[in-house]
């Protein structure tokens, strides 16, 4: 079987045009269910009442649910209701709402392994509850928990690949788009492995990178 090397190069343009929209979606849902994420555990861990209970629902929803079932929710269910929003909004959303329920929980185990120790220390000086948090608890926590959440990042990463269903033109999209029109299959499929690759390969090495620099800074090693 020959390779179709002119095919390739004629899409390039595409699939370039793509990379760009799937990270922008990437970026706005991984930032913001970090903080959706950081402001969970924060509840749950000081138990504001009758918060924990709606985050600890949010997050059994969030968790329990698939990305493309809430994207056609946000994109198809709510214009029922008199609520409509862009194709790219929903995707945010959507990724949003997915990842802020594991961020959370990344973030709660990340909490739950700082030492009692460390807290009393930070009481015995006086900390108010955000300077403890701020000072003792956040940096240790995010530390323990820098493997969850950059697994979690890559994960949110690799849901892109749904976000097609409504009409958005990531890579996974304009790769059935060319399969369908130019019947292609081989070439495109081969496209989207090495984009997958350029998009997940350099965000899981900056990952591990990073998460040495915080090992070597907590333990000296």
């Amino acid at each position: 079987m020959s390779i179709d090397w002119d095919f390739i190069i004629n899409s390039l343009p595409l699939y370039e045009k793509a990379i760009w929209i799937t990270l922008k979606l990437a970026f706005g849902g991984i930032l913001i269910s970090l903080i959706i994420g950081l402001l969970c555990s924060a509840i749950l861990y000081f138990k504001i009442k009758g918060l924990d209970i709606i985050v600890k629902a949010y997050i059994e929803l969030s968790r329990n649910t698939p990305l493309l079932v809430q994207i056609f929710f946000l994109y198809f269910g709510l214009p029922k209701l008199g609520l409509s929003m862009s194709a790219n909004a929903c995707a945010i959303i959507g990724l949003s709402f997915l990842g802020g329920g594991y961020m959370s929980e990344a973030f709660r185990s990340g909490i739950e392994a700082v030492r009692k120790s460390q807290i009393e220390s930070g009481l015995s000086i006086a900390l108010s509850k955000v300077q403890l948090a701020r000072y003792v608890i956040i940096p240790q926590a995010f530390s323990v928990s820098l493997p969850s959440l950059g697994a979690n990042c890559i994960f949110l990463l690799k849901e892109t690949s749904v976000l097609g269903a409504i009409s958005i033109l990531d890579v996974m999209n304009v790769t059935k788009d060319l399969i369908g029109m130019y019947y292609k299959t081989f070439e495109s499929l081969a496209m989207l492995v090495v984009v997958y690759l350029i998009l997940l390969l350099p965000l899981s090495i900056l990952l591990s990178w990073l998460e040495r620099k915080v090992r070597y800074a907590e333990f000296g090693n």
